[in-house]
């Protein structure tokens, strides 16, 4: 048995990213039901929010979810409070030290797995006691770690550092990008841009058809001074780079980035103003569809491309 899916239990070593304004409780469930790790994003959520989303997912579907905790988030009390609530049964850490809260996760039952964006880092969660570790390369979406290692250097480098379960995330949306993390050395994936324009994704319709749209080199790394992001080319991001040119110092990028950008963008649809943050792969994503749909081709695809790598050994 794989071990992403033992420690899981569900029935594909996949995991839905869980992104914000995109990853509510429909997105979870729909990924869930259909044999994936659903994850419900609390990132963009106040406690009550995450609340009723919890109840939602609960009230619909029995399957096994996570919910994605940024631990920089301030509210972070609260949230460790409605998930201790609501017996969630897996949580995935990001955007800090996981050795703060992962006793007092796994003294809950609750299984812990953190994002990390180098070997050093996973090494640093495996001795925290996490179960399990998403190494994310900087082709990902949204706020990246400061190495830029991609995705095929880091898998690699992250298995041969844990002996615990590593799951790859960053850039991968297919299931020959599926087969090719494991052949690295993933036990699994995690999917995030695929799923955040899918038919269940709470993100707004503009900024869906917006990545569909996109065309390679249409995403950029940037604001490496206040926290990396990868994001869509648009006015703001011409903003930054105006700001750059004009020399502007990190408090000053930190005002021009203000609040509630990334809100504007994917849940509202401001293409203008908004930020608009998604994975560098979002140029091979040509379609919006249901995650069972997802779902469905990411197996056949991966099932094809195992039957292709019977006809190239080489002797």
């Amino acid at each position: 048995m794989n071990p992403v899916t033992s420690l899981l239990g569900i029935k594909y070593p996949v995991i839905q990213a869980g992104m914000v304004w995109c990853s509510g409780w429909k997105l979870a469930r729909a990924c869930s039901e259909n044999g994936i790790l659903g994850v419900i994003g609390s990132g963009s959520m106040h406690p009550e929010v995450l609340d009723i989303h919890l109840k939602k997912y609960l009230t619909v579907c029995n399957k096994p979810f996570a919910v994605n905790l940024p631990l920089l988030y301030p509210e972070i009390g609260e949230h460790l409070e409605t998930i201790f609530k609501h017996k969630v049964p897996v949580v995935i850490t990001s955007a800090g030290s996981p050795s703060k809260y992962t006793d007092a996760l796994k003294s809950k039952d609750i299984k812990v797995i953190h994002v990390v964006s180098s070997a050093k880092f996973a090494v640093k969660a495996q001795n925290a006691g996490v179960d399990a570790i998403i190494c994310e390369g900087f082709e990902a979406g949204g706020h990246n770690g400061r190495e830029e290692t991609t995705t095929f250097c880091l898998i690699p480098e992250v298995r041969r550092a844990v002996n615990i379960p590593v799951i790859a995330a960053g850039g991968i949306a297919t299931g020959r990008g599926i087969l090719a993390a494991t052949i690295l050395g993933a036990d699994g994936v995690q999917i995030g841009t695929r799923f955040a324009i899918s038919t269940e994704s709470s993100a707004h319709k503009i900024f869906k058809d917006r990545v569909v749209e996109a065309k390679e080199g249409d995403t950029v790394l940037t604001l490496k001074e206040l926290a990396p992001v990868r994001l869509m080319k648009n006015p703001f991001y011409d903003q930054i780079v105006d700001g750059y040119k004009k020399g502007l110092l990190t408090e000053e990028l930190r005002e021009l980035l203000g609040k509630g950008r990334a809100k504007k963008g994917i849940f509202e649809g401001d293409l203008v103003e908004g930020e608009l943050e998604i994975g560098q792969v979002a140029s091979q994503v040509d379609k919006i569809e249901s995650s069972a749909d997802i779902i469905k081709d990411l197996i056949k695809e991966y099932n094809q491309a195992v039957s292709l790598t019977k006809h190239l050994s080489w002797t």
